[in-house]
């Protein structure tokens, strides 16, 4: 038997939420944004997906409004977070620091730094020199 699509006859914005985000490789698309992962084929090789699902997942996100597509030079265009895009941040460092606490016995794999200055970003997501949250 097929697993649904979605969560219909959940009244629960988590669920609601999950029909956005939930679907598997959609939040490492969006976690490689928040990267500066800009392009199809970047997307492509870094998370080493088929090309059809993640055809499909930037397709389901810029619909969604969490994603847009905009000109990115020459002919081709690129990807970047939406402001309703960059409010998963708490999610997705959250997830991660969930990770780091329960799956990596050797602490964790990524620093996240602040891109004006390098330092360390808490997991609050404030940067540990400055305290902005600018990324």
């Amino acid at each position: 038997m097929t697993l649904p699509r979605d969560y219909t006859g959940q009244a629960c914005s988590l669920a609601r939420s999950l029909e956005v985000i939930g679907e598997r490789w959609t939040l490492l698309i969006v976690r490689d944004a928040f990267y500066g992962v800009r392009r199809f084929g970047e997307f492509a090789a870094h998370l080493r997906i088929p090309r059809a699902v993640l055809t499909e997942r930037l397709t389901a996100l810029t619909e969604a409004g969490v994603l847009r597509r905009v000109p990115g030079g020459g002919r081709r265009e690129v990807y970047e977070l939406t402001a309703k895009g960059v409010r998963l941040w708490p999610a997705v460092r959250g997830l991660t620091t969930w990770g780091d606490e329960h799956y990596a016995p050797g602490g964790p794999r990524r620093i996240f730094r602040h891109a004006a200055d390098n330092a360390p970003i808490a997991s609050d997501g404030h940067c540990t020199t400055c305290g902005t949250t600018d990324r």
